[in-house]
């Protein structure tokens, strides 16, 4: 047997809160002692206190939680409530952690504002290419990292399956025409050599194209941190504006010297990226 403050010290639970269930019904000390009023309760109390802690971190009320507890709740239905709460928890600290990125992302663009350009600007003609990729829309930009990892991952499984060798730079292309957060149409893709890919069967689910010739091309490369890629498309977008461009097509984002599946969360931290916009110039305002 347990006095009230082991078994709080047990159950990693408050005296207070211990009464409090007491006077609900929803965990009775297994013992009281009629002279002192000490409160005992014993090791075959833990369960139950558990599933009390538990039901509450799901967010239901005592009163929900009694009932739940005069059904005999099984362990393996609260396994899954849990997990159920555990993953949209998880949904939550992703969508947190991307705004906590551009929050940061925008405050770096503002301390360096009348700052010299941190990216020099290059113009350049871009050869069309043979490409194998996936096409996506994806509802939420919280959702961006799990639909990534999908689609490279169907990529290369049916890829490797039809025995197409791929070539360098993994690539992205963006398609909307303005900055969105929802419905966000991404392709993501590799070239692979134009003879194998007309010599073998197009893998199911992935589509095998030209990527076209761009004649103009205005182009970046962002060194660092993937989450500071914004800074380059900043970048880019203020040359535009400032040179008499406007953009032409959706915009390219390429790996250079690594692949996102292949490389560890920390390595995010060091990467080159470029990105590209095909342009043209802009037209005089009426």
């Amino acid at each position: 047997m347990f006095r009230i403050g082991d078994f709080s010290q047990l159950g990693r639970v408050s005296i207070r809160t211990l009464r409090l269930y007491d006077e609900m019904g929803l965990l009775k000390p297994a013992q009281i002692d009629k002279f002192t009023g000490y409160r005992y309760y014993s090791l075959d109390q833990l369960p139950r206190l558990n599933r009390i802690l538990a039901l509450k971190d799901l967010g239901l009320s005592l009163d929900q939680i009694g009932d739940l507890l005069k059904r005999d709740l099984p362990a393996e239905q609260l396994r899954g409530m849990l997990m159920l709460k555990q993953a949209e928890i998880e949904q939550q600290l992703q969508a947190m952690q991307t705004q906590m990125r551009r929050v940061a992302a925008r405050l770096n663009q503002i301390e360096r504002e009348g700052q010299p350009p941190q990216y020099e600007v290059v113009i350049k003609s871009v050869e069309a290419q043979t490409i194998a990729a996936c096409r996506r829309v994806v509802p939420d930009l919280s959702e961006m990292q799990a639909y990534r990892c999908e689609m490279y991952e169907t990529l290369y499984r049916g890829l490797a399956a039809a025995h197409i060798e791929i070539r360098d730079p993994e690539l992205a292309i963006y398609y909307n025409d303005e900055y969105v957060e929802h419905d966000i149409d991404m392709e993501l893709g590799t070239p692979i050599e134009r003879q194998a890919a007309a010599a073998g069967e197009q893998p199911e689910s992935i589509e095998v194209r030209e990527l076209p010739a761009v004649e103009t091309m205005a182009s970046v490369i962002h060194k660092g941190d993937i989450w500071d890629v914004s800074q380059a498309m900043v970048a880019l977008y203020s040359w535009l504006g400032s040179h008499g461009y406007a953009s032409n097509g959706p915009y390219r984002e390429l790996h250079l010297f690594w692949r996102e599946l292949e490389i560890e969360t920390e390595q995010f931290r060091n990467v080159a990226v470029e990105v590209q916009i095909p342009i043209v110039p802009l037209a005089a305002p009426p």
